[in-house]
């Protein structure tokens, strides 16, 4: 399957039965997340790449609002990274990713489900170095992260313990974005000072295979931004 993003005129590429497809776009963090979850799971799966800006209308019939991830097999469709992370977990439940106890099913779906107070920041940073308010964006960053630090302090290595779970892997394509981010506020770094355990987390993420896999250099993440603000993105970044 090609990893060109597939744009408006494009055929969609013929779906063979039994086969699970992921629509996705290789610089999107929601994308990426089921993308980890497929890739460790060793799930076996084909991908289709979107061009967001100009979205093929058979992809619009996938899914009507219009965004990545999208996961089909035969007649079925599902989209929304934490729906589409819960439903490989409840299909394909080895390894399992989401507790069976439902409370801790709540507690780390809490987690994750709120994340967004951290993700709101990566865009409100920028703007504040602009505006001189960098300080006061910086304190509500790590005022935001603390919580993660001090749920990691109480879990172990990472969210799960000793091996990952859901929690890793669905925030963990903002932290690999931070590095991007403190090209222009260096104060955004993980100070293994003030966030030990994140810290020893981040380097730990980075061993996993699937982290790995989908890993993409800062300098990628810059080019792609850069061309995202320029009205004109480079979905196709570093591809022959």
């Amino acid at each position: 399957m090609s990893e060109k993003a597939l744009g408006r005129g494009s055929q969609c590429p013929p779906l063979a039965p039994g086969t699970l497809r992921l629509y996705s776009m290789r610089f999107c963090p929601y994308a990426q997340r089921t993308r980890l979850a497929l890739l460790h799971k060793n799930i076996e799966f084909e991908t289709v790449n979107i061009n967001l800006k100009q979205k093929p209308d058979w992809f619009r019939a996938r899914n009507p609002i219009g965004l990545v991830p999208v996961l089909e097999f035969d007649d079925k469709i599902v989209y929304e990274s934490n729906v589409c992370n819960e439903y490989l977990d409840n299909i394909y439940p080895t390894p399992k990713l989401i507790p069976t106890d439902f409370y801790r099913a709540s507690r780390d779906k809490m987690l994750w489900e709120t994340f967004g107070k951290v993700t709101e920041l990566f865009y409100e940073i920028p703007k504040s170095v602009a505006d001189g308010s960098l300080d006061k964006c910086i304190r509500r960053y790590e005022r935001q992260l603390r919580r993660y630090e001090s749920e990691l302090s109480n879990r172990g290595e990472y969210f799960g313990g000793s091996s990952p779970c859901m929690v890793d892997f669905m925030i963990w394509p903002w932290f690999e974005r931070i590095p991007v981010l403190t090209i222009i506020a260096p104060e955004a770094e993980i100070d293994p000072n003030k966030f030990p355990h994140l810290s020893s987390w981040m380097k730990l993420m980075m061993e996993l295979p699937a982290v790995r896999e989908t890993y993409e250099e800062p300098t990628s993440h810059v080019h792609f931004f850069s061309s995202l603000r320029a009205g004109n993105p480079d979905y196709d970044y570093g591809l022959k």
